[in-house]
């Protein structure tokens, strides 16, 4: 018998122009929770959908028990006891819990589908991980949370024994991450074996066994997550040292260059701000903290102009204005980098040149006159002063890795000379070496006299980057901090403060 449930052997994939893959090897111990960890374009992606069947290696080989597997395509993935949970979640909304967990197979009485059988069926095996979640109900109506626990469920129906979770706690609470975290350790004395992949640290520390790191599409190392640190692992992710992973070395002045008061979303019903008021100073990076549903991205798509009907006064640089959209913000100097890149940001099926100058195409057309080389200047200016990996300005920005999206995006604003720029979680689904850079930026700016509000969902982030934080709780702010008072404890005691502390400014 095997040592292990899961062996891949000198795995190559290559792709036009790249070698995604070359002779990478992963082990996976049955009851094991295994992390795969690398930069983006690591080759982490392709490893997982050669093992899903989606990919086919140009070589290498799959032992699943000690024996050589044929993975032809996902339905022998599935055959083999293998399941993916994608980061982007493939439940069908409008569809019952129990119809997504048997969609395609069914079970058949007299007169078609036998939704009884169905719905009991998947209402015990729901049951067997204590979840708290109904047969009957509709995907629709689940948090982001309780659809992931569906997903799990529904993989286990399948006899899964080899389990792969993509980022499964990008967009979920602390809590929830804790329920996740809990059945996953449930599966393993099952003796399910999880691959796990994530850019926090923290959770492969927290849930993990082993961790694997694979680097510019090779096998790097692998090591026992009790004997290794979190330096040593982003060292083995980049290849070098980060000796300064948070970078700020740079005093903000005490200027005041915008002032909200009594900001809210005007809502009567469902409000998600209420009465928030603060300050900004010159050159700061301001941090917003908070749990999932605080407000804080709420309050700045108020300041943007982007909630019609939000009320409130807003003065930048001691002059009160008005801002009904996001043309007035921008305007009046303010830009904004969205929280999700894809939905809110990023021209996918352009070119990062289209994704570069679109804010500003005043710069560079005139009437019917189209200056090329101007629009080209701006797109490599930004292109070096982001140190954006690009193998050209035509490369489409979807072929970009996550960290290379978010610094087009972040020069996108740039290029519009903001005195403010409001970052909502900049380093999400980055990776750590894309993070230090992106952080440097951050630091560079502050330095030209731009004042940045950071919204950040990592403690880490908020505590290193941020010369004050303001906490929100239930869309209003609970209190501020100084910078040689951050801390987890002092920024959770108001994060769960349920009565407002007020709107300090100091």
């Amino acid at each position: 018998m095997s040592e292990y449930l899961l062996e891949m052997k000198g795995i190559s994939k290559s792709f036009p122009g790249v070698k995604a893959l070359q002779d990478v090897d992963y082990q996976l111990k049955a009851g094991e929770i295994h992390a795969l960890l690398g930069e983006n374009g690591a080759g982490k992606s392709t490893l997982i959908k050669v093992l899903g069947g989606i990919y086919h290696p140009e070589k290498g080989s799959i032992f699943i028990d000690g024996k050589e597997a044929a993975i032809t395509d996902v339905n022998a993935a599935r055959d083999n006891g293998i399941s993916i949970i994608h980061q982007e979640l493939v439940l069908v909304p409008r569809m019952t819990v129990a119809e997504n967990i048997f969609l395609g197979r069914e079970p058949k009485g007299t007169f078609g589908v036998d939704k009884y059988k169905m719905t009991k069926d998947a209402q015990k095996m729901l049951d067997n991980f204590n979840v708290g979640i109904k047969a009957d109900m509709e995907i629709a109506d689940l948090t982001i949370a309780k659809q992931q626990m569906v997903e799990i469920v529904k993989a286990i129906s399948f006899n899964c024994r080899i389990l792969v979770m993509d980022e499964p706690t990008s967009s979920i609470a602390d809590k929830e991450v804790n329920a996740l975290f809990s059945i996953m350790r449930d599966l393993t004395k099952r003796g399910v074996g999880i691959i796990y992949i994530s850019h926090k640290m923290s959770e492969i520390f927290e849930v993990c066994d082993r961790v694997t790191v694979l680097r510019d599409g090779m096998y790097i190392d692998t090591c026992n997550v009790p004997e290794t640190t979190r330096d040593q692992l982003v060292s083995l992710m980049v290849g070098r040292e980060l000796d300064q992973y948070y970078v700020r070395d740079y005093e903000a002045s005490d200027e005041v260059v915008m002032r909200c008061t009594h900001i809210s979303d005007g809502k009567k019903l469902h409000s998600r701000v209420k009465d928030v008021s603060f300050e900004l100073h010159r050159g700061e990076i301001l941090g917003f903290s908070g749990l999932v549903g605080a407000g804080r991205s709420e309050t700045m798509q108020c300041i943007f102009g982007l909630t019609k009907g939000s009320k409130g006064e807003i003065e930048l640089e001691g002059r009160k204005v008005e801002i009904r959209s996001a043309m007035d913000a921008m305007r009046y100097g303010i830009a904004m980098v969205p929280e999700d890149r894809k939905l809110e940001g990023l021209y996918h099926t352009q070119s990062v040149r289209f994704n570069s100058t679109i804010e500003v195409l005043d710069q560079f057309i005139s009437h019917l006159y189209v200056n090329t080389a101007r629009e080209a200047e701006i797109t490599q200016e930004y292109i070096d002063k982001m140190h954006t990996k690009t193998p050209s300005q035509e490369q489409m920005v979807t072929n970009l890795s996550g960290g290379n999206q978010q610094k087009v995006m972040i020069g996108r604003w740039m290029a519009t000379a903001p005195k403010v720029l409001i970052l909502d979680e900049p380093t999400r689904g980055v990776d750590v070496g894309a993070k230090a850079e992106i952080y440097e930026i951050m630091n560079e700016l502050t330095k030209q006299g731009i004042s940045i509000i950071m919204i950040s969902s990592e403690l880490p982030e908020i505590i290193n980057m941020s010369d004050r934080v303001y906490v929100m709780y239930e869309g209003r702010i609970t209190g501020c901090i100084n910078r040689e008072d951050i801390s987890q404890e002092s920024i959770m005691h108001l994060a769960t403060l349920e009565t407002t502390g007020g709107n300090d400014h100091d």
